[in-house]
């Protein structure tokens, strides 16, 4: 009986946030278009309402603020200056189509650092390293899921390429399966498949100078 009370519940709830998904894309399609107008007061509750997840996003790849301020400022000015690029007829809600403009952002940015990353493997402290050695000691792979979640896993990750940071991140800190990544990046699966092996031989690689 209990099992069965508990299954309702979790139904109930899955259906409650279902329909608050569906209002929440209502009411973004409704704001965009009314921004396409010419609503400046639209937009402004655009940014209102999702600028701290965007600049959550953008904090998965840049440690420095001023640096995730500049990103949060680049993806909105591009919002705002490309509204008509988004339509919901295409299958996508405006959500998901300002992560992928956001996600675009950073690995532009990433591109841009590869030569200059705001930190490198000799800025891990001792302490850092130590903790490092005794994770790859025991279960690698969830050492390697664990390091996306730490404050030193953008010093590790500074080391990769921008596309191994990107799906790493996406995999490991935002947790998007393959195929939510497929459809954020525009991407076939088969791609964010290879992209993330590649990625993750990258990392062990990495983590290797450690053993």
């Amino acid at each position: 009986m209990y099992r069965m009370k508990e299954t309702a519940s979790n139904a109930i709830r899955a259906t409650a946030d279902s329909v608050s998904r569906s209002t929440l894309d209502a009411a973004d399609e409704t704001l965009a278009e009314a921004a396409r107008a010419g609503d400046d007061q639209a937009f402004e509750e655009i940014f209102e309402r999702h600028r701290r997840r965007v600049a959550r996003l953008a904090g998965r790849f840049f440690n420095r603020p001023e640096r995730v301020e500049e990103i949060l400022q680049e993806v909105f000015t591009k919002v705002y200056f490309n509204l008509d690029a988004y339509s919901p007829d295409r299958g996508h809600s405006f959500s998901a189509w300002l992560s992928r403009v956001t996600i675009n952002a950073c690995y532009d940015e990433l591109r841009r650092a590869r030569r200059r990353p705001e930190s490198s493997i000799s800025d891990i402290s001792a302490d850092e390293a130590d903790w490092l050695n005794v994770q790859l000691q025991g279960k690698r792979s969830n050492a390697e899921s664990a390091l996306i979640s730490r404050d030193l896993a953008n010093k590790l990750l500074a080391r990769l390429s921008a596309d191994d940071r990107l799906v790493l991140t996406l995999l490991d800190a935002e947790e998007l399966t393959v195929a939510e990544i497929a459809v954020v990046m525009g991407w076939k699966i088969s791609k964010v498949k290879v992209r993330a092996h590649r990625a993750r031989h990258s990392l062990r690689k990495v983590l290797g100078e450690f053993l």
